[in-house]
Formats: C-alpha cells, structure tokens, sequence
C-alpha cells in the first residue's frame, strides 16, 4: 500500500543524497510545498528544476546563523510549515586505538547540533501553522537503529543518534502541550551512497524506496518511533534490553581484528 499524506508545507533538510533525494521527490510529486535544503546548491537546484512546489533552501546544517537565515527565508516563502523533517547527518566510524575526538565532532556536528539549530529556527514556523490554521503540525528527525544499542567503532555515529534519539523523545513531552507532534526515524541499513561506504556486512538491508514507504506510512499515523525493516530493528531493539553482560558478549563478537585484515590485505 502507497503511503500519503494531505498536502503541507514540508521543511526537508539532507534533500540530495540517499534517503533523503528520495524522500524529496515523492513529496514533491505528491504535490507538497517543500523547502529543500542541503549544502550542495547545485544539488538542489536540479532537484528543483521545473518544480513550482519546491524552494531550494541551501545551507550548511552546522551553521547557525545559516540555518536560522534560512528558517526566515521559509516564513516569508510558505508562512508556516505543517511538517518539518531533519534528515541531515554523516557517518564515520572510530577506532578506538587511533582516537580521534575531531572525528567525533565531524560527527556531532550534522547528526546532533544540527538537528538543534534545525529545531530552533523550525518551532515558530510550527507554532505559525498551528495558531493560523488550526492544523497539528509535526517534527520529525532521523536517527538510526544503532541509537537502541551500542555496536562497535559506533561511539561517533552511534553516540550522535542516541543524543538525537533522546531530544526529540524528551521535547516530545513537552511539546505535547502545544499540540505538536514529534516521530523519531529509526531506519536499519539502506542503500544510500552513505551505507555504500561501510566496509562491513550489513544485515537486512532495504531500498531507498522501502524507507521512504516506511517513512510516509510512520509520519500518516504520527508514530512515535518508526522503525524498519522491522525483522530487524525488532532483533537491535531486543539487543538492547538484554543484560549488560550479555550485550557485551554480544558486542564483542563483532568486532574484526584490524591486525588479522591487515595481514589479510597484504597477501
């Protein structure tokens, strides 16, 4: 079954790569107004070509004051948005024996601080939308499945969607009050050219299509968490309630010995 959604006004950042290239064009085929954003103003400019229901917004999520110039250029273009979906973020994996805290805050940077600074400039134009025109709007973000558990070389990656995960759960509750709703997206493997670049098995791994079903289908119903595929985020959820020892025994049994592939590479 296709999901759908009732024409709105959409703020989609991370529009021109992966999950959310995808995302972007079956909103705007559906006939949403959507504002684009994404570092590459190229990107979006070929995204949006012909387009009359989408405005390209580039700006780099990490920057604040870009970001809050670029909400601006929103209200004056659409004057509210009924949804908002953060789907900016990047991925690098650590090795522990080389520590690196500059790759952790390469990581931080997209997948946490800006989904904030995303936040910020985003919540008035929801609250617009809510007091003009009676609608319930919604703030969705995407994390990960690695949020439920933690996984090897994932402190970086893993760390900044859990953080995530925890926001948008907390402002949930408090938001509730005003009548905004809030969905965390918890997508599995998916092929994107993100996931292209892991140098190891990944388990179950869908199309971008299927995530943007699952997406669309989650974000109708206002889910809390959307999760998928779900044969197997429902075995990470399970790995992460297990007893420590447990996920710890767990854990250790995927990790690779760098010095075992070294050798290996060098045969």
């Amino acid at each position: 079954m296709t999901a759908t959604l009732a024409p709105q006004r959409i703020w989609l950042t991370g529009a021109t790569s992966g999950i959310g290239r995808a995302l972007a064009e079956r909103l705007l085929d559906d006939g949403h107004r959507v504002a684009l954003s994404a570092r590459s103003a190229e990107g979006l400019a070929a995204l949006t070509e012909g387009r009359d229901n989408a405005l390209a917004v580039p700006l780099d999520i990490t920057d604040r004051e870009a970001v809050a110039a670029a909400g601006e250029r929103i209200d004056a273009a659409f004057g509210g948005l009924e949804l908002v979906l953060l789907n900016a973020g990047t991925c690098e994996y650590l090795d522990a024996r080389d520590f690196d805290v500059d790759l952790i805050e390469r990581v931080f940077a997209p997948n946490f601080h800006g989904a904030l600074y995303a936040i910020e400039a985003a919540l008035p134009l929801l609250r617009q939308a809510r007091d003009r025109d009676g609608s319930r709007p919604l703030l969705a973000a995407t994390s990960s499945a690695s949020a439920y558990v933690a996984l090897p070389r994932a402190e970086a990656y893993g760390a900044s969607k859990a953080a995530l995960t925890y926001f948008m759960e907390s402002l949930r509750l408090d938001l509730a009050a005003e009548a905004i709703d809030v969905s965390v997206i918890h997508p599995g493997f998916v092929k994107t050219p993100l996931t292209d670049r892991n140098d190891f098995p990944m388990p179950m791994r869908v199309g971008v299509e299927t995530a943007v079903e699952a997406i669309l289908e989650g974000l109708a119903r206002r889910a809390l968490d959307i999760h998928f595929p779900k044969r197997f985020t429902y075995l990470v959820k399970l790995m992460g309630i297990l007893p420590p020892g447990l996920r710890f025994r767990l854990g250790k049994r995927m990790i690779r010995d760098r010095d075992t592939e070294a050798a290996g590479d060098q045969t």
